[in-house]
């Protein structure tokens, strides 16, 4: 079952690590890059991407819309950005972003891992009108990884 709850999509992009970690981390701006994200605020005190600061994501597919808790577990700029999310306290996955490159050109790695307990796993198909959804988050981060290179590579020429 463990291959269901794990996705990984990879983009090399014309640009350096540190800027493309930049886009990443801005999360109030996700939703330029994401299809489902629209962006969200920083909440309790954070103003910016720090191990432990907490954001409040906004998110639309369809006629759905919701929002959930964030909470950045690594922010490494450059090298790795990673995010525990929640919704009403239940834990819904870890994200993250890795970056390897020269300075000219990085590899970028969108990882997702799905935390959700087995009740709501079974739920979330119904309810999100998403039966599949390793392959829904893997179609998203590709199409997010996409927009990256196109914002990451446009912003370095």
């Amino acid at each position: 079952r463990m291959a269901d709850k794990h996705a990984e999509v990879a983009e090399v992009i014309k640009a350096d690590g540190h800027k493309l970690y930049d886009l990443v981390a801005d999360l109030p701006q996700m939703g330029r890059l994401s299809p489902e994200n629209t962006g969200g605020k920083w909440v309790g005190g954070a103003t910016g991407p720090t191990v432990g600061a907490r954001f409040r994501g906004n998110y639309k597919a369809g006629w759905r819309r919701w929002s959930t808790s964030v909470k950045v577990t690594e922010a490494d700029p450059g090298k790795r950005f990673a995010f525990h999310v929640s919704f009403a306290g239940v834990p819904i996955a870890d994200w993250a972003y890795e970056f390897d490159g020269d300075g000219s050109e990085t590899t970028v790695k969108e990882i997702w891992d799905d935390r959700r307990p087995l009740w709501m796993d079974k739920l979330s198909g119904v309810v999100m009108g998403v039966p599949d959804r390793p392959g829904h988050n893997e179609a998203n981060m590709a199409a997010t990884l996409a927009s990256l290179k196109t914002v990451g590579e446009g912003a370095t020429s």
